[in-house]
């Protein structure tokens, strides 16, 4: 089996992995959590700077972790697409630098497909077809990965995703960035139906019911604030946090939860794979799970250090087309956004 190395720098993390047969040989990770706390929020500039500070540092240590010599590698990965320009143009040329020196075949990696391999780390015998559901802070997708390379978005978020509405509800409430664990922490304390909150439904045109698969997370954003505001108006001592998370969290789990099953019960699949830094939530990891088992579906979940971003997975689905003999030029450039669709743009047949 072929030996990929990868790298990820599409948002904040700077990550480089060395995987062989859906095993993680090395897995680096230079998180810039620290970095961006103070600002609540990933700053682009900020980010591409600290990329360039460690991406050596963390091709180093991966090779050193591994073991291994640059004539093990069988080839170089990267993502390309989507994530911060600035970001993925610091990832994108130390990979095709490392490709060149040592002389490695390039292979341009798509992130969500890269989220979608995660699940293979933790289950390397699944196999399409089957639904992933892709939470993160910057997507909230259903996709049916109909075969290796071969998707269809089936929904969407249409306006935050999931673990953007994580985030914002985390600052309204005072809370730490990121805000998904920490309120996962503290919805533990609270009491899930402490406050009926809006799920969030998207509307078909001309009066036609609610679109199945789309979600939206901008109306609870609101009703949280209003709630939140509310309860400053009655001069409580203190609000309650760990109530206020867990009904927020459960309102989430519920909505992602009911759009997944009714997805893989319409196209007659009977596998769910999660994957993006949400699929760590522990309300949605025991919902899904519950109410799959109530329809005999499987689930699968990448193990937690392998939700938020990594190059094990870049490599892993490197990997898949490596061994189906696709190759992208050392031209390909980076782009902000692409359609997971169109990902054989990045790819030429060897």
């Amino acid at each position: 089996m072929p030996t990929i190395l990868a790298v990820e720098s599409s948002c904040d993390e700077t990550s480089v992995a060395i995987v062989t047969n859906r095993n993680v040989i090395a897995n680096v990770v230079a998180s810039q959590i620290k970095l961006h706390e103070q600002y609540g929020g990933v700053v682009p500039e900020l980010a591409s700077r600290r990329h360039l500070e460690m991406i050596n540092p963390c091709i180093d240590q991966a090779m050193t972790e591994s073991g291994l010599s640059w004539s093990d590698i069988d080839a170089i990965a990267s993502t390309v697409t989507p994530g911060l320009v600035g970001s993925l143009i610091v990832g994108v040329t130390a990979a095709k630098t490392l490709a060149m020196v040592h002389n490695k075949p390039f292979l341009g990696i798509h992130h969500l497909e890269g989220h979608i391999y995660a699940s293979y780390l933790g289950e390397p015998s699944l196999k399409p077809p089957f639904l992933c559901l892709l939470v993160s802070g910057g997507h909230t997708s259903l996709i049916h990965v109909i075969k290796s390379g071969v998707y269809k978005t089936i929904g969407s978020t249409r306006d935050d995703a999931a673990g953007e509405a994580f985030d914002k509800v985390a600052r309204l409430l005072n809370l730490s960035y990121p805000g998904g664990p920490i309120i996962d922490k503290l919805a533990k304390e609270g009491n899930p139906h402490a406050f009926k909150l809006p799920e969030g439904k998207v509307s078909l045109p001309n009066n036609q019911g609610y679109h199945p698969y789309d979600s939206s997370f901008s109306g609870l954003k609101t009703a949280m604030l209003r709630l939140i505001q509310g309860l400053q108006k009655e001069n409580l001592d203190s609000l309650p946090v760990a109530d206020l998370c867990a009904s927020f969290q459960y309102t989430v789990a519920q909505a992602l939860t009911k759009r997944a099953i009714r997805a893989c019960l319409d196209l007659n699949l009977d596998t769910i794979a999660v994957g993006g830094g949400v699929a760590a939530n522990s309300a949605l990891r025991n919902t899904l799970q519950a109410e799959a088992q109530n329809h005999n579906l499987q689930v699968f979940f990448p193990p937690l250090k392998y939700c938020t971003d990594n190059g094990a997975m870049i490599a892993c689905a490197g990997e898949e087309h490596f061994i189906n003999k696709m190759r992208s030029p050392l031209s390909l450039g980076v782009s902000s956004r692409m359609n997971l669709e169109n990902i054989e743009q990045l790819y030429s047949v060897n």
